[in-house]
């Protein structure tokens, strides 16, 4: 799901704005699909070995036996199930998850959980972002234990709500080749555009008004493997939660080298190159002189799950094509 930032809510809302995707573009060519098999797993998994007890960001959460019937309330997490392989334990995902295609789509809403929908899909394991309503104590009455995996900050956290999800379904093995792939495919990327170090950027978020990221953030932290300055930096303030508002006149003053758009879909404006091109002003920013304006799928600049390696490698290529 994808919060529209507004000024007055962007502090408390800025991680689930800037992170929480689903913004139905879902296109790419990804880790898995809906039969559950994750394309970067090999072989046979060991026989995963229930009760287990994982350590997720709302304590220690035990499923005792493998879960049959998942619910998930996050695009992120829904994508993560399918990719270690879960997605035929998977009965229900919510209304913003839209990838891998023919996923079981519902009403269920996980901003706003309402517990006794949930339970109608006789859960056995739900899957969620954030402990609003309730959900977690609530669920917890009915006997189903409730993983929550929010935003995450860096990489590492990334990676362990991947195997944190591989061991609550029974695909431990698979979680951990997955990782694997994802590290060795980001450190590659990395490697190949090691040598445009000092570029500035601007992390567009939305327009009108305008947001950005800091380097403080999950994108900032992504962009500063490859030696890139967040114009926005010089923005940012403590109540900005890292997600600070721009003004036109900032972005054109400092002249960024690469523009990101992660705002292009008609929800969010429908910004492309040439709507930016076209902005009074800009044409004196480097990034739009070059044609260095680039346009990302939201869904996967705005999720951190498995198909962080596809987001890595195209701000590689732009990179490495910049001038």
């Amino acid at each position: 799901m994808r919060t529209t930032m507004r000024p007055a809510a962007v502090a408390a809302a800025a991680v689930c704005a800037a992170m929480l995707a689903g913004c139905g573009s879902a296109a790419s060519s990804g880790s898995a699909g809906p039969s559950g098999s994750a394309s970067p797993a090999s072989g046979t998994a060991a026989a995963a070995s229930f009760p287990v007890t994982i350590k997720a960001a709302n304590g220690p959460v035990t499923v005792k036996s493998k879960p049959a019937r998942i619910v998930s309330l996050s695009p992120t997490s829904t994508e993560d199930l399918y990719a270690v392989g879960a997605g035929n334990q998977v009965v229900a995902v919510d209304g913003d998850s839209n990838y891998p295609p023919g996923v079981p789509k519902t009403s269920l809403n996980g901003m706003t959980p309402n517990i006794e929908a949930i339970a109608r899909y006789n859960p056995s394991l739900v899957v969620a972002w954030q402990n609003t309503g309730g959900v977690v104590p609530g669920l917890a009455k009915l006997g189903v234990p409730v993983l929550l995996e929010p935003a995450v900050s860096t990489l590492d956290g990334a990676y362990a709500q991947i195997e944190q999800i591989g061991q609550a379904t029974g695909h431990a093995a698979q979680a951990q080749r997955l990782v694997a792939s994802m590290k060795e495919q980001i450190a590659a990327d990395v490697r190949k555009a090691s040598g445009h170090h000092d570029l500035t950027y601007y992390w567009e978020l939305g327009a009108n008004p305008f947001f950005s990221v800091a380097s403080s953030t999950f994108i900032g932290q992504i962009m500063r493997m490859f030696g890139l300055k967040d114009v926005a930096d010089a923005a940012d303030k403590a109540s900005d939660a890292g997600y600070p508002e721009v003004s036109e006149e900032f972005i054109i003053t400092s002249r960024p080298q690469l523009i990101f758009l992660a705002d292009n879909q008609p929800s969010d404006g429908g910004q492309t190159p040439a709507v930016v091109a076209r902005r009074p002003g800009w044409s004196v920013i480097p990034a739009v002189q070059d044609h260095e304006v680039i346009p990302l799928d939201d869904d996967v600049a705005s999720r951190w799950g498995p198909r962080l390696p596809q987001l890595v490698a195209q701000i590689a290529q732009a990179i490495e094509q910049a001038p």
